[in-house]
């Protein structure tokens, strides 16, 4: 039982109010190890059988209310090939937290794992979040890469979460995502209570900006008021 067990939430569909908070996600890993499809799965409990390569990069978008606060979720789906690695750095940039996707059948995508852990922290902000993600449990009978080894790894590199998943079954295929902006809307209410916010873990988007300086503001005239 960890603390992400029991979280309250609510999906919300794409008509849902006005977000309270935006984040930017970027999920990267090699190709073919399901990112697509745990990316659909997860956020509309979606999954295709047949294989088919994402070129470039695909958008999507999930609503969720945590502690009522509506979270929007802005989700980078990159491709994995290696031909496309220049045009995936770009949406880097600005990214509050990146999921890195290995398949537990592949031990080649699972030894990139230390790549794209040094690829994210070399083009985003050095304290963006980084979860690591086993896929494809539902090959359990095909497993090459041993849990407690992830587990390890994830530990060694002090990521922010890690866990297995399957799209093909759903198994943790939306929690990956609750989790997600559970963990994003902690770490922004602590920027919003730190003294010092240069000091702060999570970069802003356009309107979670917006919202601090509003809040900044309502201080500030409660404070003249008194």
């Amino acid at each position: 039982m960890t603390e992400y067990d029991n979280i309250d939430f609510e999906v919300l569909g794409e008509d849902a109010p006005t977000a309270n908070f935006s984040f930017k996600i970027i999920i990267i890993g090699d190709q073919n190890v399901g990112k697509s499809s745990i990316t659909m799965r997860g956020t509309k409990n979606f999954f295709k059988e047949v294989y088919t390569p994402t070129i470039g990069f695909e958008f999507l978008t999930f609503n969720v209310r945590i502690k009522d606060q509506i979270i929007k979720l802005q989700i980078w789906d990159t491709c994995g090939q290696e031909r496309y690695r220049s045009l995936i750095s770009s949406f880097y940039r600005n990214s509050c937290l990146a999921i890195i996707v290995y398949s537990i059948d592949s031990q080649n995508s699972f030894e990139s794992v230390d790549q794209w852990i040094d690829e994210i922290k070399s083009q985003t902000n050095p304290n963006v979040k980084i979860f690591l993600i086993g896929n494809k449990v539902d090959l359990e009978k095909e497993r090459c890469v041993d849990k407690n080894i992830a587990e390890q790894i994830a530990k060694e590199h002090n990521l922010d979460f890690f866990m297995e998943t399957s799209a093909k079954t759903g198994e943790n295929a939306q929690k990956l995502f609750i989790v997600a902006a559970k963990i994003l809307l902690d770490e922004y209410k602590r920027y919003q209570n730190e003294s010092d916010r240069d000091k702060s873990s999570i970069t802003l988007t356009t309107e979670n900006r917006e919202a601090l300086e509003n809040d900044n503001e309502k201080q500030r005239k409660s404070k003249c008021s008194c």
